[in-house]
């Protein structure tokens, strides 16, 4: 790559940093109190310390390398409002380690998919899926080859909006385990944002109960792959005897791969690998990442 080519690049990566930044900050100012205790040392508001964990997810760092990054990056410092003075690495480690930091995230993310699922973008269709984060650099060939068993790891389930693959909800749990464990939960949070006119989901949330909650409480129409049926071909349940191979084409089923290519383009961009080391501090990393992705698109 030439000197001017990798300016460019450069260049490019700097402003998007300093935008997810610059949203960052905004964003977390609808949802957090300037200072967690009055009798703290007020050096840092809470926006401030989240918007460098977000950078953090965004670059792929670590606490000590987002901070090393911040100090020679005046254009970054001036987004956070930091222009003189950084905080200690251990100050952003132990408040991505609070109970609350996965409860402001999520609400951050409802916040972005009420905007994006506003009247003018409205009957709009959906899309549930998981996927799973590496709590380990280590890829599953080399486990395999090791002779170890890939036994934990971050599940991250979310409903996007299939145009703007935006999310509407986040659940983390720890994997593995069933998908529609976290059905009921990522449904409830998402009707808190929008109503889209169908949701599509794959063989792994068949179940006639998710097909209620979507089509009763939620009010959209679901369109699920079903997994399972009787030696006779038929399938138990009012909804589910309907999913027939005929019924998902003609409703869209196709559609459905927008949140796999979110999950593409979140493993790209932010990576699939966890760099913490703590349970609390893992779910708080990955729902970084996918806020971070979310605030970069």
């Amino acid at each position: 790559m030439s000197s001017i080519s990798a300016h460019y690049v450069q260049r490019r990566t700097d402003e998007a940093c300093k935008t997810t930044v610059e949203l960052a900050v905004r964003l977390g100012g609808k949802h957090l109190a300037d200072y967690g205790s009055a009798r703290s040392r007020h050096d840092f508001t809470q926006r401030q310390l989240l918007a460098c964990l977000i950078l953090r997810a965004y670059l792929k760092t670590t606490y000590r390398g987002v901070l090393e990054l911040l100090s020679v990056s005046p254009n970054l410092r001036e987004a956070l409002g930091m222009p003189d003075k950084l905080p200690h690495y251990t100050t952003l480690q132990k408040f991505s380690a609070r109970s609350q930091v996965l409860a402001i995230a999520d609400a951050m993310i409802r916040t972005i998919g009420r905007a994006a699922g506003a009247p003018q973008f409205a009957k709009t269709s959906a899309a549930m899926d998981a996927t799973g984060m590496e709590t380990t650099s280590a890829s599953a060939h080399f486990q395999s080859r090791a002779g170890r068993t890939r036994r934990k790891w971050v599940k991250v389930s979310t409903i996007v909006l299939c145009g703007s693959l935006l999310p509407l909800s986040l659940v983390l749990a720890w994997g593995p385990g069933n998908d529609k464990s976290q059905a009921r939960e990522l449904m409830a949070k998402a009707s808190q944002a929008t109503l889209p006119a169908k949701l599509y989901a794959d063989a792994g949330y068949d179940a006639e109960w998710v097909h209620d909650q979507c089509r009763l409480d939620w009010g959209a129409e679901s369109v699920i792959k079903p997994a399972k049926q009787r030696a006779d071909g038929t399938r138990s349940g009012f909804w589910r005897s309907r999913m027939s191979e005929k019924h998902l084409e003609r409703k869209g089923y196709g559609r459905r791969w927008a949140v796999k290519t979110f999950f593409s383009g979140l493993k790209r961009t932010m990576g699939s690998t966890l760099t913490s080391r703590k349970p609390g501090q893992l779910l708080a990393e990955a729902a970084f990442k996918v806020l971070a992705y979310t605030l970069r698109r």
